[in-house]
């Protein structure tokens, strides 16, 4: 019997690397609300008292910056000075230009807006087709936002993270080792008195019995022992710097392109996300037990220049058939992939925490319209693939 470890984290919506995030993919959703047809490339920096906005943006619309940061930040609960930034109090610079003409001419004629590759993976191990440390990390941040907005815990602050190490027994995830959560709290608090709620309000409603040996499985609550200077006062937060986290916890490989704050043009963020749905389809329709697609584009060209399947050793059929089912099935332009998925709708916000996958398809309300959330999730090419193969 084979058996290893593997270790995932997620961080709360209040982490100052995910306000950045969040800022930048406020500002991309304004501008597609306004005009479909923008190009957006946006950066943020957050420091103390202070969000910094960069980047070459297109667009036919007003973007009113200042209030997009201050809106962003009163959503996640920076309400407070003495939290290091505040919405109310804060200062923003906005630094912008247009999209360089020299990429525009590649991406009017329905090119990829940059070249590089992006990777999508699935795996049958849980309801979410996502691996199980990523998964169960992304609901403990979710949970430890809840308790704080919700009143449970009201000394807790928006900052925290969580980390979870998932024991593997021949491939399939079996028991729940190590739990770490660190999370931002009211100065003047006894640790006992963290460590106690954060297992019973937190950790033990997320993790599945099943999984969780109490006399084995280790718990880590604020390790250091204090946790008060947190967010953009404890950390400076870029856009960007939390790709592992966006997307499978470090369970299959990533181009190293991040996602908020562009608009789909560039390929870094829509073909990750035209991988992740051929991949979820291809597990979905029982074609493989564990499935990762490489796609690969150059600038300004259409068609990828390549597509890459590895199904480890699980796949119902060879991965060169697969391939070619897939190359059958999807379209992978950029054009393709913007029109099949909806991808000029202002639905990008809610992707900027707890992950841009895993999450099922829904039906929202973003500004004054109705638009589809997370539609690379849908596994609506099962069928297909399934002819395609002949399963």
């Amino acid at each position: 019997m084979s058996r290893h470890l593997f270790t995932s984290e997620s961080v709360t919506e209040g982490h100052p690397d995910k306000i950045a995030d969040q800022i930048s993919d406020a500002v991309l959703d304004n501008a597609l609300a306004g005009d479909p047809q923008s190009r957006v490339a946006c950066e943020t920096l957050v420091t103390t008292g202070l969000a910094i906005v960069a980047g070459e943006i297109t667009t036919n619309t007003v973007l009113d910056i200042p209030k997009i940061v201050r809106d962003t930040l009163q959503c996640i609960g920076y309400t407070d000075a003495a939290y290091g930034i505040a919405a109310e109090t804060c200062g923003v610079l906005a630094t912008l230009d247009r999209q360089s003409t020299n990429i525009a001419q590649g991406v009017d004629t329905g090119g990829a807006g940059d070249q590089g590759m992006m990777f999508g993976y699935a795996t049958d191990e849980t309801p979410s087709f996502m691996p199980l440390p990523i998964d169960l990390a992304h609901r403990l941040t979710r949970r430890l936002a809840a308790v704080r907005r919700e009143g449970v815990l009201p000394w807790v602050r928006p900052d925290g993270k969580a980390q979870v190490t998932v024991a593997y027994e021949d491939g399939r995830p079996v028991s729940v080792e190590t739990v770490v959560v660190s999370t931002q709290h009211d100065p003047d608090l006894d640790q006992d008195t963290i460590r106690e709620a954060i297992v019973e309000h937190v950790i033990l409603p997320v993790l599945p019995e099943e999984m969780v040996d109490r006399d084995t499985c280790t718990f880590h609550i604020n390790p250091t022992g204090i946790f008060v200077i947190g967010g953009p006062h404890g950390d400076a937060g870029l856009t960007g710097r939390k790709i592992i986290v966006d997307t499978y916890g470090g369970m299959g490989r990533h181009g190293g392109g991040a996602f908020s704050g562009k608009d789909a043009t560039k390929v870094d963020r829509s073909a990750a996300y035209a991988a992740r749905w051929a991949a979820k389809n291809v597990v979905a329709a029982g074609a493989a037990r564990r499935c990762e697609i490489q796609l690969a584009y150059a600038i300004g060209v259409q068609d990828p220049v390549s597509v890459h399947v590895d199904t480890f050793g699980t796949g119902a059929v060879d991965d060169a058939l697969l391939e070619e089912a897939l190359r059958a099935v999807f379209d992978f332009t950029p054009a393709g992939i913007i029109e099949r998925l909806g991808l000029r709708q202002p639905i990008f916000g809610p992707t900027a925490a707890y992950g841009h996958f895993g999450r099922e398809p829904q039906d929202a309300e973003a500004h004054g319209r109705t638009v589809r959330l997370f539609p690379w999730e849908t596994t609506d090419r099962v069928d297909e693939l399934r002819d395609a193969l002949g399963l």
